[in-house]
């Protein structure tokens, strides 16, 4: 059997295989799977920042009806304090372990009912009380508490002499830019439906990666792997948001285990924003110097970000400064501030979304003040290995997306200088800004069945947040074993599938890919045998290199017009096209839709989205869709996006991962843009009408 007898499943357009479901509403997430004799939880979390719980008075909520109890510190089961993310153990997962109360939003009980409603009002009715005590949420770089961010992700950058290529460079760039915190705002809430039979686990969850979630969950309950199964179908979104182990899987297992029955609980937007991870603000100093002829000289990048003491955490902002541009000598230096606050976590492009803000801001504020073209700038100081490892690129297509972006944007036309184009009373302004994000893969199984019928089922632990992974799961998978589209049945979302990574990282697609052609290719030997069913089943974790000599990496190029209205404030985005190296495209209809999707929601996090804390009490007051703005219809221009041919060679397919690269790059584009437009650069996101407005002129009658 050849995988060649019937090519093109990969890199058609294809529709997504559960949209049908979607849109008929008949596709079931974690709070729709009926469950018999079901109970609910709602979740009571503190209002303070720091401090202890005095006292918990359940008296009038045990009272009340159809509520079944209240969980506690108290009286809750005692969980594995070794349980953990990526980076160790993990504090935020205790729940109700102490009296400790080390942030905002933390929860502190969960009311068991036989009602959603029941339960809200037993919440509702419980009587907590705190000491509070002095909390810490003055981030910023300086900070006295500030430490070197861990490496794990790799080595800090320190090539060349830094000082003395910024003292023999004619231009200097030495400024400071910062992001703020921002939530994944997906659209449905994190929820979890729970029960145990037999000292077995069992949860329908909202997450990105089934098999993670019950590694966790096992270590947390001190019980074997096996004897947790996870299932996630269908997920409503999670841009990183739904990576861990969350607080409603936690406490909905907590409870099962002791009222006995299943348990369903779902968070509230409000209990979302405030009790699950966000991206932490950045604080960073970027120098750049630079010859007159725009030849870099030197690239220094000093990033903060917060965390938690609680967990280990890495906002790897530093990435781009040692892939994108050449440089005698380039630094970075990752630091870490720990503050009163939840442990943050991965959000889409993380590191490299405010990482890229900032460097791009900064090489576009060089062209500015060497008077050169911000494109022929980048174009300048490719570098032909990596410029920190000095190993070659696997693939490097930047280039491309670099010229064809600009092809298509028009941008040849542009006059760089700002503040030159104007319609009435608004300004007009174009920017771009490129990027890149490190693509692999992990450790994956699949395994494949040959059915009597002439079908096959293909099985692997892979999530589908909304990226439609069943659907390139498919066409790989056909692919693969040389057969229609039409003959392949996916299984997916479940942890019972096997060891599999989960959707982020962009390489859920990449690694989940590896082990399905991998299988196909073991299937193919055995069906000597007319005898069926037959199943392969392959394991990759020995099969990848994890140092293969080569920097392997994704590309965009984004371009960006905008019209910004000085007299208010307000900036709106009415272009934005990106071209992107990624690989090869399994299905240009789903790839162009994620990176348009990341695309709107860099323009989102230029314009709009921050978390605001009240320095009092450290609690978000704006944790709801009303008061968090992110970008909505209104706001999106005309998107265009489409992809270089590329070719990755390190992967079997050619494939790359492309979930995080339109995010990254977009705001900087954006910011760059608004420069353009009004000739004042804005450092700080989001670019706020109050940051944009201008003053009056004293002289025009509207001043008067």
């Amino acid at each position: 059997m050849s995988a060649d007898l019937n090519p093109g499943a990969v890199g058609a357009p294809r529709p997504r295989i559960e949209g049908p479901l979607k849109v008929t509403g008949a596709a079931r997430y974690a709070a729709d799977v009926p469950v018999p004799d079901l109970a609910h939880g709602w979740m009571v979390t503190a209002p303070i920042s720091r401090g202890r719980i005095r006292d918990i008075d359940a008296s009038t909520a045990l009272g009340m009806p159809g509520v079944l109890g209240v969980l506690d510190h108290r009286n809750a089961p005692r969980l594995n304090p070794r349980a953990g993310n990526y980076f160790g153990p993990d504090g935020s997962m205790q729940l109700l372990q102490d009296d400790v109360i080390p942030y905002a939003g933390r929860p502190v009980a969960l009311a068991v009912a036989e009602t959603p409603e029941q339960a809200r009002a037993a919440a509702a009715a419980l009587r907590v009380t705190y000491d509070v005590e002095p909390h810490d949420l003055d981030f910023s770089l300086e900070h006295p508490a500030a430490r070197p961010a861990s490496t794990a992700f790799g080595p800090e950058a320190d090539t060349g002499d830094v000082e003395a290529e910024l003292s023999t460079s004619a231009v200097v760039v030495d400024e400071r830019y910062r992001t703020p915190e921002e939530s994944h705002s997906a659209l449905e809430p994190h929820a979890a439906t729970v029960w145990w039979d037999g000292g077995h686990v069992y949860a329908v969850d909202s997450n990105q990666g089934a098999f993670s979630v019950s590694e966790v969950l096992a270590t947390l309950w001190s019980i074997d792997r096996e004897r947790v199964h996870i299932r996630a179908e269908h997920v409503g979104g999670g841009f990183g948001g739904k990576g861990a182990c969350g607080p409603q899987v936690i406490l909905g297992s907590m409870a099962s285990e002791r009222f006995g029955r299943p348990v369903r609980v779902v968070m509230t937007r409000v209990q979302v924003f405030e009790a699950t991870a966000s991206r932490p603000p950045t604080d960073q100093l970027v120098r750049i110097g630079a010859d007159a002829d725009g030849r870099l000289r030197a690239i220094h990048h000093r990033p903060a970000y917060a965390l938690s003491p609680l967990a280990e955490y890495i906002e790897w902002c530093t990435e781009q400064a040692k892939i994108l541009y050449a440089a005698p000598a380039i630094r970075t230096q990752l630091t870490a501030v720990p503050l009163d606050i939840l442990p943050p976590a991965s959000m889409r492009g993380p590191g490299a979304t405010p990482g890229s803000f900032a460097l791009e801001s900064a090489i576009d504020e060089v062209a500015e003040r060497l008077d050169i073209d911000p494109l022929e700038l980048r174009l300048r100081n490719q570098p032909p290995v990596g410029p920190v490892s000095g190993l070659p690129f696997s693939s490097r297509r930047l280039v491309s997306c670099l010229r064809e972006g600009a092809r298509r944007f028009g941008w040849a036309a542009r006059d760089r200088r700002p503040r030159t184009r104007s319609e009435g009373p608004l300004l007009i302004g174009t920017g771009m800004a490129t990027t890149s994000f490190s693509a692999g893969v992990f450790p994956s199984t699949a395994s494949i069945t040959a059915e009597a019928d002439g079908t096959f089922t293909v099985s692997v632990g892979a999530s589908d947040i909304g990226t439609g992974a069943r659907t390139a799961l498919t066409a790989v998978a056909a692919d693969a074993l040389g057969a229609g589209a039409e003959r392949v049945r996916i299984r997916i979302g479940d942890s019972d599938l096997g060891m599999a990574w989960g959707a982020g990282g962009s390489r859920g697609t990449t690694s989940w890919s590896f082990a399905i052609t991998e299988a196909a290719r073991k299937l193919r030997e055995n069906l000597g045998d007319p005898a069926r069913p037959v199943t392969a089943t392959v394991d990759t974790t020995t099969m990848i290199d994890y140092q293969p000599g080569r920097e392997r990496q994704t590309y965009s190029a984004v371009f960006a017009e905008v019209a910004v209205d000085p007299a208010t404030g307000e900036v709106r985005v009415r272009r934005l096209l990106g071209m992107f190296a990624v690989g090869r495209v399994i299905n240009p209809l789903l790839a162009r839709s994620q990176v348009i999707g990341g695309m709107i929601m860099g323009l989102s996090m230029a314009l709009h989205e921050e978390n605001v804390r009240d320095p009092r009490t450290g609690r978000q007051t704006n944790g709801d869709f009303a008061g968090y703005h992110f970008a909505a219809h209104a706001d999106v221009p005309d998107v265009e996006a489409d992809f270089v041919p590329d070719y990755e060679p390190q992967d079997p397919s050619g494939f790359n991962g492309l979930g995080e690269i339109g995010t990254a790059g977009t705001a900087a584009a954006i910011a760059n843009a608004v420069w353009h437009a009004t000739g004042t650069r804005q450092r700080i996101l989001p670019i706020r009408l109050d940051r944009v407005l201008e003053p009056a002129d004293p002289g025009t009658p509207d001043a008067a």
